[in-house]
């Protein structure tokens, strides 16, 4: 197994984005990252700034925390990111989103990555489930996620629009078993 360190995306605009946006952009916009990521690549370093500071009022507000993820070996290189967003207090619900550089691939880092922020969302938030979406071409996540104890809850069909094409969506989730 890999140590791999998960550190909270810690946001101070003095010093933060200079350091860590031009890693962001460098794995949001390679397209083996973001192949079944459904999502606008960035153009430039103001798109990931803007990134940035969207994920920083996630935290503010109390929807949404993000960790990068860094090699225990060499913490200052980036290969990945992974959080918890979309958390609805109510339902005591949250979704998780990840993303790794190909280098790192089957390599066994995002699985602790994700046992690791499932554990902190159930023990330390008190959420009651997880959900994660996918792109159902995504054989890699759906396998992850079933590993991590994820079940398949829903296939919605081109329930999405991105780039002009509507696509399907399957959806997991992961109960929270601590009583």
């Amino acid at each position: 197994m890999h140590e791999v360190l998960l550190c909270m995306l810690e946001v101070d605009f003095g010093v933060f984005p200079e350091l860590d946006a031009p890693e962001l952009f460098a794995l949001r916009s390679n397209e083996a990252v973001m192949k079944y990521i459904d999502r606008p690549r960035p153009k430039d370093l103001e798109d990931i700034l803007a990134l940035i500071r969207k994920m920083h009022q996630m935290r503010i507000d109390g929807v949404g925390i993000t960790w990068g993820i860094y090699l225990k070996d060499r913490p200052e290189y980036k290969i990945g990111n992974i959080g918890l967003f979309r958390i609805i207090h109510e339902h005591y619900r949250a979704e998780i989103g990840y993303l790794l550089n190909p280098d790192f691939f089957k390599k066994g880092i995002m699985f602790e990555g994700i046992k690791a922020v499932t554990h902190f969302g159930f023990d330390s938030i008190g959420l009651h489930s997880i959900e994660a979406n996918i792109n159902p071409a995504n054989e890699a996540s759906r396998n992850l996620l079933t590993k991590a104890g994820f079940e398949r809850e829903a296939y919605f069909k081109e329930n999405y629009r991105f780039n002009g094409e509507f696509i399907d969506s399957e959806i997991y989730s992961l109960l929270n078993q601590t009583p």
